[in-house]
């Protein structure tokens, strides 16, 4: 019914958004001799935030056409490396003639970015995408809308995330390395874990993970804190919702992305009611620049998808109330027990941030603990103080300090088989 409602809601507001796009538009109007007074920018401003706060925002796109390295442009094309009714993979192409002309004529090491399920799209990593790009082949995990799934296609769970990863992994081949950022840790940790104990020789080089709530026990969070203290039905009784007509995923049920985003600004509503009314300033005072950095945060914000209620729920379940993974309890289907400890020889770099108020300093590094028989020189654990969740895996912070280790930590495993050849 709440998705009905909400749906509803943006449908009855549709006669206001396009009157507020008018007078949006006449205006801002250069053409209108008023457009340029105090009374005409506070009415343009007033009908731009009325608009912009009411449409609806769709998946962002990446931009991510060409990048620069070593000061020359290289061109970048989306190409699908492999997908599912669940999730596209998606590889981010640098053109050969374009490396070249930068000096890059050589082999670059595969990276697997595994973007988290957890409310946003992927295009939240276009950061971490943009900087691994400079020194990778980089593939991303691009998560379908689960309201966009019909029903035909079945269920998605936190078993079918990790058959995902590792038919990805299979998918590239050897020496691939995979990253994970935030909620993908747990099955991630365990996709490498199973596919260590098979031997299977497509199982990654080497795991990041950046953020992660390996053991959500550890350094408890606000985020961390509603999960347990709410009982399992209470989620599943007031979390989980029916996708109404007529999105193709009609009649399955989700968490939708909505009620995520509603819970998280709640939890930062002065910030956030701040943030529109500096918006509203900016444009009464033409400052373009204001305007630009607010669009471009809250158009990445804003835009949310569903999650499958049994993803959801097994993930409250398994990762956040039960904390199976590291209890050495989770099963894979019920059947098979995850060991971390089969892990010898993927390396392992665990990434956090000393102000992070999702994943607490402690729940990441936690993935050390359960691969003992990782050897020293394989690992590294590093702790940045001065960035929060976002800081771990996105700007000038992680471009500057985060991503030339995890870089030089990737390149230190790439050096490994070279080094073995030649003796």
């Amino acid at each position: 019914m709440l998705y009905a409602l909400h749906e509803y809601a943006y449908y009855t507001a549709s006669p206001l958004r396009m009157a507020a796009q008018m007078a949006r538009d006449f205006w801002g109007s250069p053409a209108n001799p008023a457009s340029d007074t105090q009374f005409g920018r506070t009415l343009y401003a007033s009908a731009e935030l009325f608009a912009n706060l009411t449409r609806r925002y769709g998946k962002p796109a990446w931009n991510l056409d060409k990048i620069e390295i070593d000061g020359k442009d290289v061109r970048v094309r989306q190409v699908e490396a492999w997908s599912s009714p669940w999730c596209r993979l998606t590889h981010f192409a640098r053109d050969r003639n374009d490396l070249r002309r930068a000096g890059r004529a050589g082999f670059e090491p595969a990276v697997l970015i595994v973007a988290p399920l957890s409310g946003h799209y992927a295009t939240l990593l276009r950061g971490t995408v943009q900087a691994f790009l400079q020194d990778h082949e980089v593939y991303v995990t691009d998560w379908v809308n689960a309201r966009q799934v019909p029903m035909q296609a079945g269920r998605f769970d936190f078993h079918d995330y990790v058959d995902h990863i590792r038919s990805m992994l299979q998918a590239l081949g050897p020496d691939v390395h995979v990253v994970a950022v935030c909620q993908p840790g747990p099955p991630v940790l365990a996709a490498a874990a199973l596919m260590a104990e098979d031997g299977d020789p497509c199982r990654p080089a080497s795991m990041t993970f950046m953020g992660s709530p390996i053991d959500a026990r550890l350094a408890p969070t606000a985020v961390n804190k509603l999960a347990v203290e709410k009982p399992f039905a209470w989620f599943k009784s007031n979390m989980i919702h029916t996708v109404p007509p007529p999105y193709p995923g009609v009649g399955r049920r989700v968490y939708p992305g909505f009620v995520q985003l509603y819970s998280f600004m709640s939890m930062n509503e002065d910030r956030h009611v701040d943030a529109h009314w500096e918006y509203f300033n900016h444009l009464v005072e033409a400052d373009g620049d204001g305007q630009a950095k607010h669009l471009e945060f809250y158009d990445e914000y804003l835009s949310v998808l569903d999650l499958t209620e049994e993803f959801y729920l097994q993930t409250i379940d398994i990762v956040f109330q039960d904390h199976l993974l590291p209890r050495g309890l989770l099963k894979y289907r019920d059947e098979r027990l995850v060991r971390p400890e089969a892990i010898t020889d993927i390396a392992l770099m665990t990434v956090e941030g000393g102000k992070d108020d999702i994943s607490g300093v402690g729940q990441t590094q936690a993935a050390h603990v359960l691969c003992p028989r990782i050897p020293t020189d394989m690992r590294e654990l590093y702790v940045n103080p001065d960035v929060g969740h976002y800081g771990v895996f996105n700007g000038r912070r992680f471009r500057d300090e985060i991503y030339p280790r995890v870089r030089d930590f990737i390149r230190r495993r790439e050096a490994v088989p070279a080094a073995a050849d030649a003796a």
